[in-house]
């Protein structure tokens, strides 16, 4: 009877320290987030900085072609007026031909120079559109990144402080369990992704999710034994025996954990009952 109540604490302790574990492994997990989801925060930021810079270069590039062309226009109408004042006072009609040609050819020029003037104004136009939505998007995305760090921050805290909890809860607990028992568990765990105990459900492991005999069913449901899956070899307990249910997560550490054998197995007695052939 003794060992059997000792065994049923220790089994306890044992799925108390595995809750510990497994929130730990959760907590670790989403800390290592955290700094990914920040980096993938400022990367975000940083394409849209850099979409805006290189709009705005764009648009300064754009702006001294236009400068420049603006000068070429204005020297191309100051030969223009040089040149129809030389055909004023041209005599030969060789040479007026010729002066009219040229004429002809500045004009064509600044034509084309001013259509080449209209398309930047065009393109500047666009382009500052674009910068002024830039900017809005950095400012916004600024905003954003400072609110998602923030709120970063704050969850690492939170992390943290139950981290600390649960590593605790775990040390008061391992202090408590059969150091044996702890050690095998502490062993297993490491080959098992973490996962060294877990209940069988309806006759089925919910680590492997596969079947256990019926015949060591009938075994864990009397729980008077340590078993493990015939399967994946993860020490198992009946979870739906109303002793792991109760307090499974958080028992308070360096409380014995067995309640009164006499009306547990009584409790136990019943669900094996009203169990049906096929659950046996």
């Amino acid at each position: 009877m003794t060992e059997v109540k000792n065994l049923e604490e220790n089994m306890r302790l044992l799925i108390a320290i595995q809750d510990c574990d497994t929130h730990i492994m959760d907590i670790q997990a989403k800390k290592e987030a955290g700094p990914q989801r920040m980096e993938r925060l400022k990367q975000d930021l940083e394409a849209l900085e850099r979409t805006l810079d290189e709009g705005q270069q764009r648009f300064k590039a754009c702006e001294q072609e236009s400068r420049a062309t603006e000068q070429e226009v204005e020297d191309l109408e100051n030969r223009l007026k040089k040149a129809e004042v030389k055909l004023s006072s041209i005599n030969s009609n060789k040479e007026y031909r010729a002066a009219l040609k040229e004429l002809d050819e500045l004009k064509r020029q600044k034509a084309l120079l001013e259509d080449r003037l209209i398309e930047y104004m065009e393109e500047m136009e666009a382009l500052r559109g674009e910068c002024e939505m830039g900017e809005q998007r950095v400012r916004e995305g600024t905003r954003q990144f400072e609110e998602d760090r923030d709120g970063v921050l704050k969850e690492q805290a939170a992390l943290e402080e139950a981290l600390g909890t649960f590593q605790t809860q775990r040390e008061q607990f391992t202090k408590d369990i059969d150091g044996t028992l702890l050690s095998r568990y502490d062993s297993l765990r490491g080959k098992k992704g973490g996962v060294a105990v877990t209940p069988v459900i309806k006759g089925v492991c919910q680590a492997c999710h596969l079947g256990i005999p019926p015949q060591k069913f009938n075994e864990l449901i009397r729980g008077d034994q340590l078993m493990r899956c015939p399967n994946c070899y993860r020490i198992i307990y009946w979870g739906e025996d109303r002793r792991f249910q109760e307090n499974r997560a958080t028992p308070e550490p360096g409380r014995p954990l067995g309640q009164d054998e006499g009306a547990t197995r009584g409790r136990v007695e019943d669900d094996k009952s009203g169990m049906s052939e096929q659950d046996r």
